[in-house]
């Protein structure tokens, strides 16, 4: 199974901007599409935003227009800028690769949005 790791997470303030790293073990080709999940305490699981191989984009309404995700092939990489940060934003954020046989998950990264 191919390994998924996150990293650029912390503390920031509101308003403020992080960039998230997933870095796979393999090629990110080997998933139809790649994407991150957030998690805040006591809430399920959500989606944040998904791009597909072929770079296609789709974002949840709450983050669009402050979050892009985009991805590197080459680099086995997907990354989530997020900007203009908000204390609702505070959650462990979780990339996803998505595969007609066997979904991937990374162990996730806190980013706390706080003053």
């Amino acid at each position: 199974q191919v390994q998924l790791v996150e990293s650029g997470g912390g503390l920031v303030q509101p308003g403020g901007s992080l960039k998230l790293s997933c870095t796979a073990s393999l090629s990110i080709l080997v998933f139809y599409a790649m994407g991150w999940y957030r998690q805040a305490p006591g809430k399920e699981r959500e989606l944040v935003a998904t791009i597909s191989s072929g770079g296609n984009t789709n974002y949840a309404d709450s983050m669009k227009g402050r979050f892009t995700i985009s991805r590197d092939n080459a680099k086995n990489a997907v990354y989530l800028q997020m900007n203009s940060l908000k204390p609702e934003d505070t959650a462990v954020y979780y990339c996803k690769g998505f595969s007609t046989l066997d979904d991937s998950w990374g162990q996730g990264t806190q980013v706390t949005v706080s003053s």
